[in-house]
This record gives C-alpha cells, structure tokens and sequence, in this order.
C-alpha cells in the first residue's frame, strides 16, 4: 500500500480499483465540466494570511451544524450511489462518519436503504431528499426518515431536469450495472470490487425499488426516475415538504441571492450553496465564489454551509473564514470508500483534519470558529460573479 498523504493519493487508488462507469459518475461534470473544473481551481486564488508567535497549544477544530456538535464543521454530503463504489458504502461512510463525529447525509438515490444505515449505525444521520412529483412516495419516504431517527433533512432543489453528463451516457451508468461486452471487460479488471460485490444483497436503489409505485425490480426504474422529479417545484412546494417534515431542514443547491433570501423566508434551518458538484448547470459560478455575496444576503439569519470544489483541509478552512458554518465533501470521501472501504473514508475525514488543523495554526488561530477574514487575502472582486479572473 502506498503511503497516503492527501486526497489526491486516494483518487488515484480509487481510479484504479473502480469499475470505470461508476469512477467516471464521481470524476465528472455535465457538459463541458467548466463549473466542476472551477468549483476546485476557484479556491487556489484565496491566499492565507501567516502569523506568528501565537500560543499554539490545545487548538480545537469542534464546533457545531444546526445545533448538532461536530468534532470539524464537515459534513459527508449526499452521494448517489455510494453503494456501487465499495459494497455496502452508505453503511461504510456511515459508520466512519459515526467514529469521526462528523454528521453523515445518505441519499435518497443510495444503494443502501435508509433502513438499512440505520441498522448498522448507532447515532442519526441525515437524510437528502428530492423534489419528486408523487406526493404519496414523499409522504412514505419522510415517514421512513422519521422512523430511522434521522435528524434532519436535506432537500435538494437544483434538480428539477437532470443535467447532462456525456460520461455516464456513454457508459451506460446503471445499478447494478449491465452487463456489455465493454463493461464486462473492465470489470474483469476490478476483481477486489467484484468479489466484494458478490458478497451483498445490495445492488440497486434501495429506497426506491420496492417502495415507488410501479418500481419492484430495477429493470423498471429507469422508467419511474424520467418521470420523478417534479419540474413543477416553486417555493410553496418546499414548504410543503417542510411541514411533513416537521423538524431540522436544510436546503442544498443554493446560488443566487434571492434564493437565499426566499429560503429563509420558508424557514430553513441551513442553506447549502451548491452548484451539485458542477453536475448540473455547466458554466455556473463556483460554490466558493457565490458565497460572500450570500453571505452578505443572509449570513446574518440563517447558517450557511458550503458544498462543491472542497479537496483539502485548507479548502474548508477558506470556506468557514469567509463565513461558512460548515462545509460538505462528497467526492473526497468517495476515493476514500472506493479505495479502502470504510478505513478509506477514516482516512478523508483525518487526511481534512489534519491540514485544517495545521493550517489553522500557522495562520495564527487556535479555535476554528474564530476563523474569518483575517486569516485570508481575497482578490479584490472575487465574491462579485460578475468580476472573473
């Protein structure tokens, strides 16, 4: 085993170990991939501030999201089909997250059931819905959240139409995945992932198949997913999942202003800007640079976290100094599960911890919510979308 240093060492491994299709579903954008391109790039122009001769003992990363503590203000964002990039995966991430006391977001398009994450873990996790057309599904779906003890709820809102990914058309995505002559062949290339594989039940949607009208074998899913989504969502619609929902929400996918302003307004308990990982509209602004002006909208009500583009420790630092309350990492913790399983994704969240912590220091900070612009230098027009480098 190579020795591991950062996340980009755990991509590397993952690439290896993954069927293709399912490495090219993390590793990849719609269209052009510009936005997923600049969701990373877009950090490296935020510059930190050194200092020196400051008491650097007992420094502390802890802090809180919506009221729940966590030993670092990261989040293991929602991920479709985890389950296909290491057998069992939203159990694996899930249980890691647990150890590391950082909370867990298990998608609604997880191979594991939520049933299934709640069995095998101890403490609530979070759960990430979509806005789908079927009322009766929803209903049962936040019932299901309701009973697995989940302790807030995350409704993605910038998924009304599916953004293109030329990548996953051409490999013909699926879960499980079907059998070509071209993915047979490089499966055969993943014997470790394969066998593992083997040994689970767990293959396809979990919270779909079996539970939405019409879906009791995966072969039917491809059906119901082209007509789920509700490409009728307004804001009267996410208050209405609100009210179902009855406790702690946040709501991913924000990044406009205005939407921030409307999502207070309904209530929320969190705000997510999120551009979904530069998966949906290609040549949207990067997550890191929409958020001083939503910070500027609506810092001062409600928390607001930060999603897409982070790899590293010193990218959550930048995110919570320019005034972020936490932060999400989603593909960083995928290499993690798909090259080493669950000690992979111990090893994201401690690889994250351990360059936030380190930096914290020498930019002269000891606790890390008292991070915040001066720990930065910030390119003059940087939080302004119209101004580009």
């Amino acid at each position: 085993m190579p020795v591991i240093t950062n996340i980009e060492d755990l991509r590397r491994i993952y690439e290896k170990r993954t069927p293709r299709m399912f490495y090219d579903y993390a590793e990849s954008g719609s269209w052009t991939e510009q936005t997923f391109r600049e969701n990373i790039s877009d950090f490296r122009h935020i510059r930190l501030k050194q200092r020196v001769a400051v008491d650097m003992s007992g420094r502390s990363t802890a802090s809180k999201m919506i009221g729940q503590d966590v030993s670092m203000p990261v989040a293991l964002a929602p991920v479709g089909l985890t389950g296909m990039q290491s057998a069992d995966g939203e159990i694996k991430a899930a249980r890691a997250a647990e150890a590391f006391g950082v909370p867990f977001t298990l998608s609604t398009m997880s191979i594991c059931s939520i049933e299934d994450v709640a069995e095998h873990t101890t403490k609530p996790f979070w759960f990430q819905v979509y806005t789908l057309k079927d009322d009766d599904f929803m209903r049962r779906l936040i019932e299901r959240a309701r009973a697995a003890n989940c302790s807030a709820i995350v409704v993605t809102v910038d998924l009304q139409v599916l953004g293109q990914r030329h990548k996953d058309l051409k490999n013909g995505l699926s879960a499980p995945p079907k059998l070509t002559p071209k993915s047979i062949a490089n499966m055969m290339t993943k014997i470790p992932w394969g066998l593992e594989m083997l040994g689970t039940k767990r293959r396809f949607f979990g919270n779909i198949v079996g539970h939405a009208k019409g879906v009791t074998d995966p072969s039917s899913l491809s059906t119901w997913t082209a007509e789920a989504f509700d490409v009728a969502l307004d804001w009267t619609r996410i208050a209405q999942f609100k009210d179902w929902w009855g406790g702690k929400l946040l709501i991913k996918g924000i990044m406009d202003a205005e939407d921030a302003r409307r999502a207070v307004e309904i209530g929320a308990d969190a705000i997510i800007v999120s551009n979904h990982g530069g998966r949906q509209l290609d040549g949207a602004v990067s997550s890191i640079r929409m958020l001083p002006a939503i910070m500027d909208a609506v810092g001062d009500k409600v928390e607001v976290h930060l999603d897409s583009g982070i790899r590293s420790g010193q990218d959550v630092l930048k995110a919570l100094a320019l005034g972020a309350t936490g932060t999400y990492i989603g593909r960083a913790f995928t290499y993690g599960l798909g090259a080493m399983g669950q000690a992979g994704v111990t090893k994201a969240l401690e690889i994250i911890h351990k360059e936030l912590d380190i930096t914290m220091a020498l930019c002269g900070e000891t606790d890390v919510r008292n991070l915040g612009p001066q720990n930065l230098y910030v390119p003059q027009g940087f939080g302004d979308p119209t101004v580009l480098l």
